[in-house]
């Protein structure tokens, strides 16, 4: 779980539990996505409370707009409904699930007890899936809502990052073998990159969410246009009218009984490429911390290992890998669910979703939390990475080195037999000895190389290794990601506190 500087509203809270109820709540199994990790927010988001509250707000909208359609219902009704969209008896509702074995029909019977004058135009015309599927709609955009900033804030620190770092020379690597130099700061921004796709994706998948709206039972709206008597227009303002008061711009022009669950995919596909980013993100920061050169924020009394007091593990890199990998293993979910939908629609749909959509959004958030903490306060410790560019600089340095005995009038295939030769000797020294590369102080002990000795410190130096890395990263903030962030500034100062 976490903590942050923004408040979560008293409706998002549980009710307090007693003693013995909390006790009995260890007796069964709580999902950690909720009980150990995930935001307030989205756990509410997710919530019986806000998707019965959800029903009961689509059914008052509907009842609205029937009425100003010209259908007899009273301002007396609505007023009801309104009044009783909160006060859900959730025990009621529970039991005539029961009885009916219908989770749509139990809490219309309970709305409907609390709300006897509107019980006979509560649902009126509308099929399980007008307060199911909408509602899921509902909750789809509103998860993206809440991911987006707190996506926005991991990759406004990781920008930060890496302006600080831009010209920080540090080892490449291709293959996990030392390669070509580049800069703390640019290996930063090839992270920022993934997430700035993901940014991208999330916002469009988000933006294209579209409404059901009242399309009735196999989606011909036919029970609504019966209502107003064969008025098509009436029908169609109906859907319109429904459609902008739940706060969507468009509903989609034809559905079954569900909307297409190619939705989902859209929906949970970009999740899970954003799972995959972070994944080799952490996995970066752990093989990083591997070396000494960056670590994630280690707290004063926290500890690394039960056994080797002196660790400090990745944990919450490790953290971010493991449930990545949870989040990137739900896209088979929404794939196969939708090639299975038969016709205008099958049940077999319905608990898978209200496990895989719920828990990609919630897996999402948690590892953006987690990351954005990290983000915060990476450590970077240059003398480490200096270490280990003195260890391996003065192989990449040959080529240098021959060019300058070039220039200095000596023939290049001499000089690079004579680099060749000592390259593995020093070689040598590194892998069975244990020794520190020596290859700089052989070529300064052989005569050949004379005519370019004051020349070897300015041959050596690091920054002269890293080509454009720090051009790059200015440019590729400035042009590419501070832009991406401006809707997103007023939510910027949110801080990250992890409590486990």
């Amino acid at each position: 779980s976490y903590s942050s500087s923004s408040s979560s509203s008293s409706s998002n809270s549980s009710p307090v539990l007693s003693n013995m109820e909390a006790a009995d709540e260890f007796t069964k199994y709580r999902s950690p996505l909720v009980s150990r990790y995930a935001s307030k927010e989205m756990a509410f988001n997710f919530s019986d409370r806000k998707k019965f509250t959800t029903w009961r707000r689509l059914w008052i909208y509907l009842a609205k707009a029937e009425k100003s359609l010209g259908l007899p219902i009273t301002d007396a009704q609505i007023l009801e409904m309104e009044s009783h969209a909160d006060n859900i008896d959730f025990a009621m509702a529970a039991e005539e699930e029961r009885k009916l074995r219908h989770d749509v029909m139990a809490h219309v019977h309970t709305f409907a007890h609390c709300c006897p004058t509107a019980a006979p135009i509560i649902h009126l015309g509308a099929t399980s899936c007008y307060v199911g599927d909408n509602t899921d709609l509902i909750m789809l955009r509103d998860g993206f809502d809440i991911l987006l900033p707190k996506l926005a804030r991991v990759i406004d620190r990781l920008a930060n990052f890496a302006e600080k770092y831009a010209d920080l020379p540090t080892l490449g690597f291709t293959h996990y073998q030392p390669a070509q130099l580049t800069t703390v700061g640019k290996r930063a921004c090839l992270w920022l990159q993934d997430l700035a796709m993901d940014m991208r994706n999330l916002q469009r998948a988000r933006d294209d969410l579209r409404f059901r709206g009242v399309k009735g039972t196999t989606g011909t709206q036919a029970s609504f246009l019966q209502l107003f008597q064969g008025e098509h227009e009436k029908v169609e303002q109906l859907d319109n009218m429904v459609t902008e008061m739940a706060g969507f711009k468009k509903a989609y022009l034809v559905t079954g009984q569900t909307y297409s669950r190619k939705v989902d995919i859209d929906c949970l596909s970009n999740l899970a490429s954003l799972g995959a980013t972070v994944h080799k993100i952490c996995t970066d920061i752990r093989l990083l911390a591997n070396l000494k050169e960056i670590e994630e924020p280690f707290e004063k009394e926290q500890i690394g290992s039960s056994a080797m007091p002196y660790k400090r593990n990745p944990m919450r890199a490790e953290r971010c890998c493991s449930l990545a990998r949870h989040l990137v293993a739900l896209m088979a979910d929404p794939l196969q669910t939708a090639s299975v939908q038969w016709l205008e629609r099958t049940l077999d749909d319905s608990a898978n979703r209200r496990i895989s959509l719920p828990e990609s959004f919630l897996t999402a958030d948690i590892i953006l939390s987690t990351l954005q903490n990290i983000t915060e306060g990476l450590v970077v410790y240059p003398k480490v990475i200096e270490r280990h560019i003195r260890h391996e600089l003065p192989f990449m340095a040959t080529e240098n080195i021959i060019m300058a005995m070039v220039k200095a009038g000596g023939n290049r295939q001499d000089c690079h037999e004579k680099i060749r030769v000592l390259s593995q000797e020093a070689a040598a020294v590194v892998k069975q000895e244990g020794g520190d590369n020596d290859l700089l102080a052989r070529v300064q002990r052989d005569p050949y190389f004379a005519p370019i000795l004051g020349q070897l410190d300015a041959l050596l130096d690091p920054k002269t290794f890293i080509g454009r890395a720090p051009q790059q990263v200015t440019r590729f903030l400035s042009e590419e990601v501070r832009p991406l962030l401006e809707p997103y500034k007023a939510k910027m100062d949110v801080k990250i506190e992890l409590e486990l």
